[in-house]
């Protein structure tokens, strides 16, 4: 397991966020400005930098932040619990990105939650276990997250597209308070713009045996980091608080990149909380 963004991911990140330059970031980190772009891009230094005097200057919490450079990582998630969740990781051009499939075991009802780089696993998934696609659920549009939609279409046409953009068409976006059911299962939506415009996590709860809910989040959130404010860094942390870290402790989030983690271990972990 690794995390997506490593060490000096998050640092670079932070600094964007805080609009500090290098030279300061470096000097805070006594460290030389070489060493610091060294370790922004490989997330390795052979120096000790002072993890606690940067995370005051970016923004970051200072344990948290030396936690993540002692090598945290979040637990492994034991997907049972859940019975009928899968999660495929598809790659192209270096990048890999999760989508989610979820159905009910009752009467066969499934969901897709984003499509990732290629449609193949989920159709062949769908296929195998006799399953009618009712809803495909999109977090946000960026191209690795909606890449396979067209195939997915093409092969359940009739399934109901859920989407947080404006400009989709009406019957497509997500409609206030609505409650979406798959069997017995309830899917639910909750905004978090920020890293995109039109992003969106979905939660599913009434799981059997009183599973923990279960929030895809796209890239809103990340283990041990967040996905790029891109411009919008204040309003994507302020979503992430309001929207997904409310949420109870055990709720297992999914991001769109990474591992699985859960809403205590970011709580507890993640230096941008």
């Amino acid at each position: 397991m690794t995390l997506e963004d490593h060490l000096g991911d998050i640092i670079r990140k932070a600094r964007a966020m805080s609009r500090v330059p290098a030279a300061a970031a470096a000097t805070a980190a006594g460290i030389s400005g070489t060493e610091l772009a060294a370790l922004e891009e490989s997330g390795q230094t052979g120096q000790q930098p002072d993890f606690s005097a940067l995370a005051k200057l970016i923004g970051l919490n200072p344990s948290k932040l030396e936690g993540i450079a002692k090598g945290w990582l979040p637990a492994e998630k034991d997907l049972s619990v859940w019975r009928e969740l899968r999660v495929f990781t598809t790659a192209e051009e270096g990048m890999t990105v999760n989508c989610y499939l979820i159905w009910d075991e009752v009467n066969r009802e499934t969901a897709l939650f984003d499509t990732g780089f290629d449609a193949k696993p989920v159709l062949d998934c769908l296929a195998e276990n006799q399953l009618q696609l009712r809803h495909v659920f999109i977090t946000h549009t960026h191209y690795d997250h909606v890449e396979a939609l067209p195939k997915i279409r093409e092969a359940f046409p009739r399934a109901k597209l859920h989407l947080g953009s404006k400009a989709a068409p009406v019957d497509q976006r997500n409609k206030p308070n609505e409650i979406v059911h798959l069997g017995g299962l309830r899917v639910t939506h909750r905004e978090t713009p920020g890293h995109a415009e039109d992003g969106v996590t979905y939660i599913v709860g009434n799981w059997q045996e009183d599973a923990p809910h279960v929030a895809i989040v796209g890239d809103a959130i990340f283990a041990g980091s967040m996905g790029n404010g891109n411009g919008a860094w204040d309003l994507a942390r302020q979503k992430i608080r309001e929207q997904i870290l409310s949420l109870p402790p055990e709720t297992l989030i999914c991001p769109g990149h990474g591992p699985l983690t859960t809403v205590a271990e970011e709580k507890q972990h993640n230096p941008f909380f």
